[in-house]
């Protein structure tokens, strides 16, 4: 018997839009082919590190920057856990911490992912300042280990609603 492409899919969610609809989209993915999903959250520690090296950031600043978007993050993972409930699939989520594009891809290794779900980063009405994903998406893509999707979907939210 043939192994399905995809039995564990990670989504790369940093609370922008396109990641959000990425999320959707994975939600949809485990309804209709029963495949498990994690979700991750990365606190972008390691700009966080190059601003305090660069003086750009005192210390206490970095810290504070970091404990802002931790818990973001937190509210963040909550919201999406929320959407999985309501649509009745499963989510496991973490939060993690350091260079965005280097976690996603170590974490899609250790959840062995056949699968890892980006948001468009080529959206571009996207203002969303804490979105990394647009400057990793590039070497997620080159880094990984299993197959990426960039989900362009214009149309995912109402197919959300509907499913």
């Amino acid at each position: 018997m043939i192994k399905p492409l995809f039995q564990k899919v990670l989504i790369a969610y940093d609370g922008s839009v396109s990641s959000l609809h990425a999320v959707q989209y994975g939600i949809m993915m485990a309804k209709t082919y029963k495949c498990q999903l994690k979700a991750v959250y990365v606190v972008d520690d390691a700009s966080i590190k190059k601003l305090v090296l660069s003086k750009f950031l005192v210390s206490d600043e970095g810290n504070n920057m970091r404990e802002h978007l931790l818990s973001d993050g937190k509210r963040n993972v909550e919201y999406i856990k929320e959407l999985a409930r309501k649509k009745n699939v499963k989510l496991e989520t973490e939060i993690l911490s350091g260079s965005v594009w280097a976690e996603v891809v170590r974490a899609a290794g250790e959840y062995k992912a056949n699968l890892i779900l980006l948001g468009d980063s080529t959206d571009t009405s996207s203002t969303d300042y804490h979105s990394k994903m647009k400057k990793g998406a590039i070497e997620i893509v080159g880094n990984a280990g299993c197959s990426v999707l960039v989900v362009k979907e214009p149309y995912v939210e109402q197919l959300f609603k509907l499913c």
